[in-house]
């Protein structure tokens, strides 16, 4: 493969950051008018039915149905759970600040992969992850960002459980679905993901019907930022490599500091920015993005 990214390629990368980003706009000004359940129901309802006519044009239905076990456990780790932690999350915490949190997968990643598959963390790994904890222990103590109590604590505890449970997905698809399609993994979890939340979105679904912008704040969170996200992503896959393509973890977090502060008005505040560069510094030592030499 080529080692030098083409214009395409950093359009794709900026495009996906900027829609990923945006992301944790659309959870934080949903989640308090549906609820954290309700709001991802309807995300994945969303995405599962924008991806799955590609899904189906491809062919690879019996692909799923060989490993829907698999894909059912990825569905529940890297969906319907993170998602709703990610959106219980929102009530309290600002879009920014959740973003950066979840800035922290590969941190997760690189320990699910250390315990379980017995894969090797360099000095300089563990460096940056003491670096990278450090960065949201910052935020954690932010006076301007933060009201700081036992709900925050339980939001930034749901931002981080999500972000292990990401961690803990990427290692399963690794491990268990080489040769399978990102594609199947996707619009399966997506669809099992539906089928899992539904009965309690029913349950908790809100008694006052959500206005017309808010259902359209929905259609984008699960439409845009799920569906097209994702066929972009797998485009990239397909072009530059996974590992490059996951280069947008380092830009996310900037692109949703950039939408809450210019359309909810929220602050950035210096323990924001610091913590945000610890972390993007530390996943940078960990995932050898920046090499000792």
């Amino acid at each position: 493969m080529d080692t030098k990214l083409e214009i395409r390629d950093w359009v794709g990368l900026i495009a996906l950051s900027a829609i990923w980003g945006a992301s944790f706009f659309f959870l934080r000004l949903a989640a308090p008018v549906f609820g954290p359940v309700p709001l991802i129901a309807a995300r994945v309802f969303f995405g599962f039915c924008l991806l799955l006519p590609v899904f189906l044009y491809r062919g690879l239905g019996a692909q799923l149905l060989q490993h829907w076990r698999i894909v059912f456990v990825i569905s529940l780790a890297n969906m319907s759970l993170p998602f709703s932690l990610l959106a219980y999350a929102s009530l309290q915490l600002n879009a920014g600040i959740t973003s950066i949190l979840n800035a922290t997968v590969p941190f997760f990643a690189a320990i699910i992969a250390f315990s379980f598959w017995s894969v090797r963390l360099s000095r300089l790994a563990l460096v940056g992850m003491g670096v990278g904890f450090s960065g949201v222990v910052l935020i954690v103590f932010d006076p301007h960002a933060i009201e700081f109590g036992p709900q925050a604590l339980l939001s930034i505890g749901a931002g981080l459980l999500a972000s292990l449970l990401y961690g803990t997905a990427s290692n399963l698809a690794q491990h268990r679905l080489q040769g399978v399609s990102g594609l199947t993994v996707t619009v399966g979890s997506l669809g099992f993901a539906t089928l899992t939340l539904a009965p309690l979105a029913w349950w908790q679904w809100p008694q006052v019907a959500p206005s017309t912008s808010m259902w359209a704040a929905v259609l984008a969170l699960g439409s845009v930022c799920t569906g097209v996200a994702y066929l972009i992503f797998y485009k990239l896959i397909a072009r530059i490599g996974a590992a490059r393509a996951l280069n947008t973890t380092f830009m996310v977090p900037a692109f949703s500091l950039l939408w809450s502060s210019t359309f909810l008005g929220e602050p950035v505040t210096a323990y924001m920015l610091g913590g945000c560069g610890l972390i993007l510094f530390g996943v940078a030592l960990t995932t050898g993005k920046i090499i000792k030499r």
